[in-house]
């Protein structure tokens, strides 16, 4: 089996708000998955997709209690094409009222550094030069 598209579904309370701070980020929006209950925010065309989706309208998706926001049950993360634009990324973020919550780690092969959006959601930004992974 191949997987040709992915959707990732978030609970958030806010769609403008939402949409302003990924589009900052510099995300295009599916306006055509987008209304006044969810935005679709594109992270790679025709492949990559996350859902923002208020959160009761989130709610008619699962029979599950949302996570409040003390918890954690996903690590979201996203490879970018240098270590410049993972600096980038999470700095307009905090910018933009997300926050930082753990530092930026150099492992010489790959460069990673995270936030966590206005909804609180973490997210993981990483660039991999795959051609300097250490071999055994």
């Amino acid at each position: 089996m191949k997987v040709n598209q992915i959707y990732v579904n978030l609970p958030i309370k806010d769609v403008q708000k939402t949409r302003d701070f990924w589009t900052q980020l510099g995300f295009s929006i599916n306006e055509q998955f987008s209304d006044d209950k969810a935005v679709c925010v594109v992270m790679k065309e025709d492949h990559i997709y996350t859902m923002f989706l208020k959160e009761e309208f989130f709610q008619t998706f699962t029979n599950r209690p949302l996570a409040k926001g003390d918890t954690t049950q996903v690590l979201l993360a996203i490879g970018v094409d240098s270590r410049e634009e993972v600096d980038q990324i999470v700095n307009t973020a905090i910018e933009n009222g997300g926050s930082k919550y753990s530092e930026s780690m150099d492992h010489g092969w790959m460069y990673q550094s995270a936030f966590a959006d206005i909804n609180g959601h973490q997210w993981e930004v990483m660039h991999a030069d795959m051609s300097k992974l250490p071999t055994e």
